[in-house]
C-alpha cells in the first residue's frame, strides 16, 4: 500500500494551525510576518535587514512595512550600521521579546490541543521528527 504524499497529509494540519495562530497573534498586535521577524531576532544576534530577509525567506523590500510597524510599536530597533551606513542593524527590544514570548506560549498552548490526539510518546516522536525535518530545510 502506498502512503499519501507528505504535502497532502500535512496541508490540512498546517492550514488549521495557521488559522488558529492568526487571532492569537492579532491579540498581541502582531501579524504572521511580524511574529516571524521577532522570532528570528529573538533567536539570534542583531542582523541587517537583508540578512534577516534571507534568513526568514522574505523579499527584503516587502518586509519594510512589517519592520516599520514593529519599530513604531517599540518591538524592534533599527540603527544605522556604523561599518556601512547603507545598512540598518535590527534588534528586538525587551518589549518585543516579551510580546513574542507571550504570543508563543499562547500558540503552543493551542498546538497542545492539536497534539492531544497523540499519546505522549507519539507527541515526543512527532515533535522530534518535525524539528529534524525543519532543520534539514534551513539554509
Amino acid at each position: 500500500m502506498t502512503r499519501p504524499d507528505l504535502a497532502a497529509m500535512l496541508h490540512p494540519l498546517v492550514r488549521s494551525l495557521i488559522a488558529t495562530e492568526r487571532p492569537i497573534l492579532a491579540e498581541h498586535g502582531l501579524t504572521m510576518w511580524g511574529y516571524v521577524v521577532l522570532s528570528a531576532l529573538d533567536d539570534g544576534p542583531v542582523r541587517t535587514q537583508a540578512v534577516l530577509a534571507a534568513t526568514i525567506g522574505a523579499d527584503k523590500t516587502r518586509i519594510i512595512t512589517t519592520l516599520d510597524d514593529l519599530q513604531d510599536n517599540g518591538l524592534i530597533t533599527r540603527e544605522v550600521d556604523p561599518d556601512d551606513r547603507r545598512n540598518r542593524l535590527l534588534s528586538i527590544t525587551a518589549e518585543g521579546r516579551a510580546v513574542r514570548r507571550t504570543a508563543q506560549k499562547a500558540i503552543q498552548a493551542s498546538e497542545d490541543d492539536a497534539l492531544a490526539v497523540l499519546t505522549e510518546a507519539e507527541r515526543r516522536t512527532f515533535l522530534r521528527a518535525a524539528a529534524k525535518l525543519a532543520d534539514s530545510y534551513r539554509d
